[in-house]
Order: C-alpha cells, then sequence, then structure tokens
C-alpha cells in the first residue's frame, strides 16, 4: 500500500523544511512540542492532520503549491492532486491577485509576516476571508529561499 502523498520522502522532507523555517521566522514551532530528533513522519502526520491552515508554494515567476494540509484541503474544497500542483494565484479571485502579489512581494523582502487579513476563493466559488495570517519565506538546507509558506486559523465566509 502507498503512503499517503504528504508522507513521500519528498514530502518528509518539505514539511522539516516548513516547520524549520517557520522556527527561523517566528522563533517559535509551528507544531506545539516540535523540536530536534522529533520523527519526521509523526511530523508530517500533525502538520497535514492540525486545525491550522497551513499552504506552501515554490518559486518562480508562476508559482504553483507544493503543499496543502487537511484543513486547507477542506476550506478550498480540493483533493490533494487538485490542489498541490495548480498555481497559487488560483486561491484568489482574479480582482484580489494584485493584492495578493504584493502581498507575497512585501513578505518575501521581509522574509516574515504576520496579520494580514485578505479574500480568497474555493473551489466552487465561495468567497471568504482569511484574518491574521502569517506568511514566511522557505529556506533550503543552503539558506536560499525556495518558496513561501502561510498558516492561519481565523477565516469566515462572505
Amino acid at each position: 500500500m502507498a503512503d499517503a502523498p504528504w508522507l513521500t520522502p519528498e514530502r518528509l522532507g518539505l514539511t522539516a523544511l516548513l516547520l524549520e523555517s517557520h522556527r527561523r521566522s517566528f522563533g517559535r514551532p509551528l507544531l506545539a512540542g516540535h523540536g530536534p530528533g522529533r520523527s519526521r513522519r509523526l511530523a508530517a502526520q500533525e502538520l497535514f492532520a492540525g486545525a491550522e491552515v497551513v499552504l506552501a508554494h515554490g518559486g518562480g515567476r508562476d508559482p504553483q503549491l507544493i503543499y496543502a494540509n487537511g484543513a486547507a484541503l477542506r476550506l478550498w474544497r480540493r483533493p490533494w492532486g487538485a490542489m498541490v500542483g495548480m498555481p497559487s494565484r488560483l486561491t484568489a479571485e482574479p480582482q484580489e491577485r494584485n493584492a495578493r502579489q504584493r502581498l507575497l512581494e512585501s513578505a518575501l523582502q521581509l522574509e516574515a509576516i504576520r496579520g494580514y487579513t485578505g479574500v480568497r476563493i474555493d473551489s466552487h466559488g465561495r468567497r471568504f476571508m482569511i484574518d491574521n495570517a502569517r506568511l514566511w519565506t522557505l529556506w533550503d538546507e543552503e539558506g536560499r529561499g525556495c518558496g513561501q509558506a502561510a498558516a492561519f486559523s481565523r477565516w469566515w465566509w462572505i
């Protein structure tokens, strides 16, 4: 039986990168009790099952989502295979994409920001507001920026 897509060796490495980059950016763990020596597989399971929405995209001109936990999949009403790999700009309505892009550029320059509020859209066209989101740069083992991640727990339908 194959592992769940968030438990592949590549995604286990990505989970470690998400967690370490968050700790570096905010000085606290993304997962309570997460620290050195913790099993990557257990951390990946906990991150996927967590109540806080967590998403990440890679770099490039039109970055694609490289991670979405279960809370994100439920909120955007997409399965893993439809969410991971799609351009991250599609998480927002066309009229919201310029503001979203400016935010991402600001977060990249600052390496991390907190307190972001913005409108997003699910796969069925239903709009929702995210509130007090954290955005941070993902850093690879060589210290190079390789993407961005976001996490939030407050949102509502509009």
